[in-house]
């Protein structure tokens, strides 16, 4: 069986996987009280440029979304997010059940949250006299890559940066994959540039070599309060900590975090290529690890018991748009025996 359904089907990176073997005896202190942590912790500053950040390492992206919004926004106020996004679509309703409403705006180009839609949303939201009587928008939230491979360009993120500062509220960018996104030769996008833009952020572990676990940013002081009691509250606080450092203590030493991006888009970048000529056309242009392939419905029965993929949207009666993710791991190998399929 070849396996493209997503980035988070094997376990982890042999180089995260030997780290944790290697510290398995050791004895810590727990909840992140660590050496691990605490070197992960200086690492992800420097790569941001940011030395005074506060940074917590958590489980899983839904968990970090959700805590986000708690952390900034007041009782009344919901987030601004394009109607695909992963909080709005797949996230089993997180951040509503913390109190807090999703507040959707068309999405563009892959996914994408327009600026001027934004500034027009919240400029008729202040406009409206009943506007006490409505869900305050009090967050803007962004993913890069997006759920459908669409990347910010610096001057996009700039724009929507430009937004929230002019209104008040927070950005907060979802980087479940952002390993893929900084590997891309058409993103101009750095670490450095989120965590100048953005008011919080995540880098992406999970679906970017790790076991598990992704690293909540906050670039500069004072945004959040008491965040280490939040996260204990809402059950997220791992006790044994030291296995989120010492796993993003390994991605980020040598450019490994890097490198685990470059193979992924290295071998997307093949499959790309080979669909094109084999007279594939794309859904969204392939940007990333993500590649979503129109197909007419037999190559879908064709396939199923041979490879792994997901079927994203029926575009009628005999075609569909089914998703190909690369990983850390996908092989030359791997791409021609599926093009071989197809």
């Amino acid at each position: 069986m070849l396996n493209f359904e997503n980035d988070y089907m094997r376990g982890a990176c042999p180089e995260v996987m030997q780290a944790l073997v290697r510290t398995n005896m050791e004895q810590t202190l727990g909840y992140g009280d660590d050496p691990y942590t605490a070197a992960a912790v200086e690492k992800i500053r420097v790569a941001c440029g940011c030395p005074e950040a506060q940074i917590h390492l958590l489980i899983g992206g839904t968990q970090v979304n959700a805590l986000a919004a708690c952390a900034v926004l007041r009782h009344c106020q919901g987030v601004i997010s394009p109607v695909s996004g992963h909080i709005n679509h797949h996230e089993s309703g997180a951040v509503e059940a913390t109190g807090h409403k999703v507040l959707a705006l068309p999405a563009h180009d892959g996914g994408k949250l327009r600026a001027s839609e934004v500034r027009e949303y919240l400029r008729a939201y202040w406009a409206d006299e009943n506007y006490a009587h409505m869900v305050e928008p009090g967050m803007v939230y962004v993913t890069h890559p997006t759920e459908q491979g669409g990347l910010y360009s610096l001057a996009e993120l700039r724009e929507m940066a430009g937004v929230c500062h002019e209104y008040r509220i927070p950005l907060y960018l979802d980087g479940a994959r952002l390993a893929y996104a900084l590997a891309s030769d058409r993103n101009d996008v750095s670490l450095k540039d989120i965590a100048s833009l953005c008011d919080m952020f995540y880098i992406g572990g999970t679906k970017c070599g790790a076991l598990f676990g992704e690293a909540l940013v906050v670039p500069r002081p004072g945004l959040v309060g008491n965040l280490f009691s939040l996260i204990k509250q809402r059950g997220a606080l791992l006790a044994k900590g030291r296995l989120l450092g010492v796993q993003f203590d390994t991605l980020f030493t040598d450019g490994l975090y890097e490198r685990v991006g470059k193979v992924a888009l290295s071998a997307a970048d093949r499959l790309a290529a080979g669909l094109s000529a084999k007279g594939y056309t794309f859904y969204a242009p392939p940007r990333t690890n993500q590649l979503f392939v129109i197909v007419d419905n037999t190559v879908i029965d064709r396939l199923r018991g041979q490879a792994t993929f997901s079927l994203w949207e029926h575009l009628d009666d005999s075609r569909s748009a089914i998703r190909f993710v690369t990983d850390w791991a996908t092989t030359a190998a791997d791409v021609d025996a599926l093009l071989e399929l197809l």
